[in-house]
């Protein structure tokens, strides 16, 4: 797995640091019936697509961070006017043109790729809207975008309705901060960081509209847009904050800065949260949603960014990981391997979490054709090897050298072994250091129906593959030896 996680560095620097958006990792359980039973019905899937695409991928840059103030490497601009560049940027509405849009051929890529579930984003930062909003017009559908006569202009919606015609479960990526709206940076002030450019208990009619307008754009995708299945909300730091939270986060920072510099503000921004959860639930009964990085009750499953944690997790999550370049689209990207993206699943499966794999699509509405090879190579792998993925849970110690541990719902044991980086063939024999089968178990590799055959060793046991099994074993990436029964 070594060369899986430096890989990930690398993207991850590639993507910057904004993507390094790591949540406070505690839980608060759901107890309503409806959004547990969904909740289920997620884990059981493991395996889905995240889009970032908007009009920012004309320029291939890191999605809206461009237009942020705050100075880090990762959202520098290619001019050193802000005002001028700002300006540009908002532009590219004027030119995107995505006119080879397919989403029914993504809809089948993602599909024959094993994925069970799709988050779009919606609306980024940068506060442009994918779908037809009557609240801005600083949208897809708007006469200024040159896309908008196209039939698919209404690029959401397309995209949601293609995937749930694959038996998709949908879901609406939405950004909370809009710093195109007026009413998150206001004109009247300099925008210094990510914030809300003004103090909404000084101005509290001025956040009361924003939020309004925020609750109102996410009614939209609740009631126009078919069953939805996840809101996903993104931009953490709009979340209510108490005087006494804000004073201990300044304090800390202080005391973290030998300059006493505190490099981002903390802002009580109280997004009614909520509130918005009763209203979206009173339409889509069920929904999971994830005020991602906020601790509470609104997050029903964690989101680790670009990051796999080190062990199981006692509560749902899913780690969001870029696929190649970085989250919005990059040229010539570079993608992961299929075996690479296979041994990060068995991975994020063996310690309980799902795959959200984010793909960018092209200024022209394609994918590159990396993605396509990397999504083909992981569902051949699955089409083998599937069993011991959808609808598993973690078995201790979820992992023994090479091998990854998981359960399925009937007791059965599946010991995924994941390939070296020059290994082509499954091994004569694959050691298992604790644990062994029931009496009267039955041991197979998993795309072949010939049974394996075992001996104790230790408080383990050894699996001998015959060579004949091993000379036509399938997969390539990683092999799996399934048990019926464990003691």
């Amino acid at each position: 797995m070594k060369q899986i996680f430096v890989a990930l560095a690398v993207w991850l620097a590639c993507a910057g640091a904004a993507a390094a958006q790591h949540e406070d990792e505690r839980y608060v359980p759901e107890t309503d019936p409806a959004v547990l039973a969904k909740l289920d019905q997620w884990q059981d899937i493991k395996f889905g697509l995240l889009m970032h695409w908007g009009p920012y991928s004309q320029w291939g840059v890191v999605e809206s961070w461009s237009i942020c103030a705050e100075d880090e490497g990762w959202c520098t601009r290619s001019l050193d006017d802000y005002i001028e560049y700002k300006r540009r940027y908002e532009g590219l509405q004027k030119t995107f043109n995505p006119v080879a849009f397919d989403p029914a051929k993504w809809a089948r890529a993602a599909r024959d790729a094993g994925m069970k579930y799709v988050v779009f984003t919606t609306k980024h930062h940068d506060g442009f809207s994918m779908f037809d909003t009557k609240y801005t017009d600083y949208k897809v559908t708007a006469p200024a975008t040159p896309f908008h006569p196209n039939p698919k202009a209404n690029i959401a919606k397309a995209i949601f309705d293609a995937f749930r015609a694959e038996g998709f479960l949908v879901g609406a990526y939405f950004s909370k901060p809009d710093w195109h709206s007026e009413h998150y940076w206001w004109p009247n002030f300099a925008t210094p960081d990510r914030n809300v450019n003004y103090d909404p208990e000084r101005y509290p009619e001025r956040w009361a509209s924003f939020v309004d307008f925020t609750h109102n754009q996410v009614m939209e995708l609740m009631t126009g847009y078919g069953r939805m299945d996840i809101l996903w909300l993104d931009g953490g730091w709009v979340k209510r904050r108490s005087k006494d939270e804000i004073e201990r986060m300044y304090a800390e920072r202080l005391g973290e800065s030998p300059s006493g510099f505190i490099k981002s503000r903390v802002v009580n921004q109280d997004p009614r949260m909520d509130e918005l959860v009763a209203k979206a639930r009173e339409k889509q009964p069920g929904l999971i949603v994830v005020d991602r990085a906020v601790y509470g009750k609104n997050q029903n499953y964690l989101t680790p960014e670009n990051r796999v944690p080190e062990k199981p997790l006692p509560y749902p999550w899913e780690s969001c990981i870029i696929s190649g370049g970085g989250w919005s689209f990059t040229p010539d990207a570079k993608y992961m391997s299929g075996r690479e993206g296979v041994h990060l699943l068995v991975d994020i499966v063996a310690k309980g979490g799902n795959l959200l794999l984010n793909v960018a699509p092209g200024p022209d509405g394609t994918w590159q054709q990396g993605a396509y090879d990397l999504l083909a190579g992981m569902g051949a792998w699955l089409k083998v090897n599937g069993e011991a993925i959808y609808g598993s849970r973690p078995a201790a110690p979820h992992m023994d050298g090479n091998l990854r541990l998981t359960r399925g719902k009937d007791g059965s044991a599946y010991f995924v072994y994941l390939a070296g980086e020059h290994e082509s063939r499954i091994p004569g024999e694959i050691r298992v250091s604790s644990g062994r089968p029931a009496e009267g178990a039955r041991l197979t590799l998993l795309g072949t129906s010939a049974a394996l055959s075992w001996k104790a060793e230790g408080e383990g046991f050894v699996v001998t593959v015959p060579e004949s099994l091993r000379a036509r074993a399938p997969g390539g990436y990683a092999w799996t030896v399934k048990v019926s029964r464990m003691r």
